[in-house]
């Protein structure tokens, strides 16, 4: 089985989530997408709101039969991916998975905790959001891992690709925002 993991605050989740995860199922060839709601991200200065509040709304908007919405993060209490990753792998030893990422995460990848394990780990889907195109494809992390780049017109082959692999994609997307959302105040902590 292949699974996707679109991680993030989802504070809150938006049509763009929705948008990335549909085409993240297709284009991926994957069997499941979860999305694993973080109990907080360690790039971020302020905390989101309630992890309830988050899931609550995220299964409100995210209504697919091969979508499940987790909060294993805080079940497992890992706070950075590559820990999460690692133990996802030891609890599911026979799933495949794919961690996915909007451009936007790529560019400052090389950021994360452990950034290359991850890639050396599991294969990475990037879907492209808009304005992040250029400085996603220059990022350090694309840069170093370039020879292993799958091209977007074979991007079902990812799933089953041996690490480090990765794939970027471009999507139609909407614009929403979690942030941009956040500023107009339809969504408070």
């Amino acid at each position: 089985m292949t699974v996707g993991l679109l991680g993030g605050s989802f504070d809150p989740p938006h049509e763009g989530h929705v948008q990335i995860s549909r085409a993240a199922l297709k284009r991926f060839d994957l069997d499941q997408l979860w999305w694993l709601v973080t109990p907080g991200n360690p790039l971020k200065e302020n905390p989101p709101a309630s992890m309830t509040r988050r899931i609550k709304a995220a299964r409100e908007i995210m209504d697919h039969p091969r979508v499940r919405i987790s909060d294993i993060e805080a079940r497992l209490n890992t706070r950075y991916t590559a820990q999460t990753l690692r133990e996802l792998r030891k609890l599911y030893p026979q799933v495949r998975f794919v961690w996915l990422m909007g451009a936007d995460n790529l560019a400052h990848f090389h950021r994360w905790k452990n950034w290359r394990g991850i890639m050396e780990s599991v294969p990475v889907g990037v879907l492209a959001r808009p304005g992040d195109r250029i400085s996603a494809r220059l990022s350090r992390a694309a840069r170093i891992y370039s020879q292993h780049r799958i091209p977007a017109g074979q991007s079902h082959l990812l799933a089953r690709a041996s690490s480090p692999a990765w794939c970027f994609l471009n999507v139609p997307m909407t614009k929403a925002s979690s942030t941009e959302i956040r500023k107009r105040g339809a969504w408070t902590g």
